[in-house]
């Protein structure tokens, strides 16, 4: 706590060396929580700079009522979903654009399948159909999970990023739980 108050006090006078140290604790951190939300490497890193940049400009406003680390989830979290809903709103406009051309000739490329690759294959699909009910549940719902499962926090953690009672995010970890299940059956009932 004393390493981190001192850290936190040369952060705030704006050592450059101490912020240079807080990337060299916090970066493999940061980037596996933005992955749990974005499931995209290269996005991860991209949303892991704009976090402590965000670090940087607001540090002196940080209070030190809750720890370092949870701020920084609590950031890291948000920069995530900001990526996700940009990303949706990409999405539903790149939907719109064949509506606006309907007759324009497309080729899509047919992927070879490598029959040495078949399991690569299911694997990639079913983490691909878990990303997308993960992606249905209600955001409170995916971030405990998210937090939970993805990047192993206790409830007591969660609680605190989140800022909310641990009943709550016990609550949250298993409705999700329930959710995604009840997603996953109807998903498979679908492609059944």
């Amino acid at each position: 706590m004393k390493d981190t108050t001192k850290l936190i006090d040369e952060l705030k006078a704006g050592n450059r060396l101490a912020f240079k140290k807080l990337i060299e604790s916090y970066q493999h951190k940061v980037v596996g929580t933005c992955y749990g939300f974005v499931k995209n490497e290269k996005d991860a890193e991209d949303i892991a700079q704009e976090v402590f940049i965000e670090i940087f400009r607001s540090v002196s406003t940080f209070k030190q009522e809750s720890e370092i680390s949870t701020w920084i989830y609590r950031i890291s979290i948000n920069k995530s979903l900001d990526h996700l809903r940009k990303q949706n709103r990409k999405k539903r406009i790149q939907n719109l654009i064949p509506l606006l051309n309907p007759f324009k000739d497309k080729e899509i490329p047919i992927p070879s399948v490598d029959l040495n690759k078949q399991e690569e294959l299911e694997l990639t699909e079913k983490h691909k159909i878990l990303h997308e009910a993960i992606q249905k549940l209600p955001e409170n719902q995916r971030i405990a999970l998210t937090l939970n499962k993805f990047e192993d926090l206790s409830a007591r953690e969660i609680a605190e990023i989140m800022e909310t009672s641990l009943q709550s995010v016990e609550s949250l970890i298993h409705r999700s739980k329930k959710n995604l299940k009840e997603i996953l059956i109807s998903k498979y009932q679908y492609l059944t």
